[in-house]
């Protein structure tokens, strides 16, 4: 079973539909459409997420607000893959996480802000610094194209032949926007 396709193997006496119209009944508040969402993408994102954070707690943590938020927002999707969609609201999720009290800083007084958790290892730790730090206003100004595979296959881990399955395109495509992309930043930065 791939995480990254939109259309899954099932198990016998399992729901056939498809990832696309399963979201699509979750938009119109099918609990059961979400709990078989649940059933197929948690264990891969669990897995995923556990790679990026030591702490079982806090992946927990990021999943369950994962879920939640399909619950909530399944009307807006509008893509094709919803693997990638869940991917992307897990690591934001866990990225929240990790970040605590301390995203909450902007007009707060400065002791209000909670260290980044002992738990965090030192991929997390280098994210937050990406998300707010030069590099993070240098990705930002990117293009969604080239700013996609950036996060897929340098922030995400994932691998040519991963990032091209998770935006549905070709891997030469992948590697010519990764290409474009570290040459931009290189300029951004320099």
């Amino acid at each position: 079973m791939r995480p990254f396709s939109s259309r899954r193997r099932v198990a016998p006496g399992d729901d056939d539909r498809t990832d696309v119209e399963l979201v699509a009944a979750v938009a119109e508040g099918s609990t059961a459409a979400l709990r078989l969402l649940h059933r197929r993408h948690a264990p891969w994102l669990r897995a995923r997420l556990s790679r990026r954070c030591a702490d079982p707690d806090v992946v927990d943590d990021a999943l369950q607000e994962t879920f939640l938020a399909v619950w909530r927002s399944a009307g807006r999707f509008k893509g094709d893959n919803p693997a990638g969609w869940l991917w992307t609201i897990a690591i934001r999720r866990l990225i929240s996480a990790l970040r605590g009290r301390g995203s909450r800083w902007i007009g707060g007084d400065v002791t209000d802000v909670e260290p980044i958790p002992a738990s965090a290892s030192a991929e997390d730790v280098v994210l937050l610094g990406v998300e707010h730090g030069d590099l993070g206003a240098a990705l930002t100004r990117l293009s969604p194209e080239l700013r996609a595979v950036i996060e897929a296959t340098v922030l995400d881990g994932l691998t040519t032949k991963e990032a091209a399955r998770l935006l549905g395109i070709p891997e030469g495509t992948v590697k010519t926007r990764a290409m474009r992309a570290r040459a931009r930043l290189r300029e951004e930065l320099s």
